[in-house]
């Protein structure tokens, strides 16, 4: 989808209708910066999917953002902005398999991404306020910390534009449907094309592997979880090809 243009102020008229991510730089843990990729539900405020990590990239933002999928449900439309993790193949590619519209905002249409915004500046106001006065030790007691402020006080206060709770609007009447686990798992899958060597091999970030011999000199798409580079499917157009088989593994995961 092309550049979203949204002028004045904008509502989505049901939960999961829009959702809209962006990233939140933080305190320093463990020496680093902490960088807080989230999502929220543009009817309801609620905090969708939310992770904090040391890096804005496609792994930690499909980590936040399958963690809401599978706990809220599946948005018709995701609205971010052209930041590098956001304009990712990996993420066109998991939107496109659950049949999610995504949006990227233009840079001058800031009243798009309003929303985020003020959630960012409530968590700055409260959470990091609180923080400042306690040692984190790590991102592990960081998530958990925050996951604890958005879920007892967050989502529980009445917000002052609503007059309701997050969670009250979020919830409504009835519960979400979820996706399925193999639907989710097949979301989050990473796509690769590669052409077949004459010898029917193909590399993937140092390894290399045997593919159906049907395949020399074609272009096809290797399909992996980035965490297990030793399992590869291998897919022909649309039709299912078969595993590669290791030839040489130098690598276990996605670097």
């Amino acid at each position: 989808a092309g550049p979203v243009k949204v002028y004045g102020r904008f509502e989505a008229s049901e939960r999961n209708e829009l959702w809209t991510g962006d990233a939140l730089h933080g305190p320093q843990v463990g020496g680093r910066k902490a960088i807080l990729l989230a999502f929220i539900d543009d009817f309801s405020r609620s905090l969708v999917g939310y992770r904090w990590g040391t890096a804005e990239d496609v792994t930690r933002l499909e980590g936040a953002l399958r963690a809401g999928l599978g706990a809220r449900g599946v948005p018709r439309a995701i609205l971010v902005d052209r930041g590098s993790a956001f304009v990712s193949r990996q993420l066109e590619r998991a939107c496109a398999v659950l049949g999610i519209r995504l949006i990227h905002a233009s840079p001058r249409a800031a009243t798009t991404k309003g929303k985020i915004e003020r959630f960012f500046r409530t968590v700055r106001g409260q959470f990091l306020v609180e923080l400042g006065s306690r040692e984190v030790a790590d991102l592990t007691e960081l998530n958990r910390l925050f996951s604890a402020w958005v879920e007892v006080v967050y989502h529980r206060r009445a917000h002052s534009e609503t007059k309701m709770t997050p969670l009250q609007r979020f919830q409504g009447v009835a519960p979400p449907e979820l996706p399925s686990p193999g639907l989710l798992r097949e979301a989050f899958l990473w796509s690769e094309p590669r052409e077949v060597t004459k010898t029917a091999t193909v590399s993937l970030h140092g390894n290399r592997y045997e593919v159906d011999a049907a395949l020399v000199g074609r272009r096809c798409e290797l399909i992996f979880d980035p965490f297990d580079l030793e399992r590869i499917d291998v897919r022909y157009g649309d039709r299912a090809m078969g595993t590669a088989v290791p030839v040489r593994i130098t690598r276990q995961v996605h670097p």
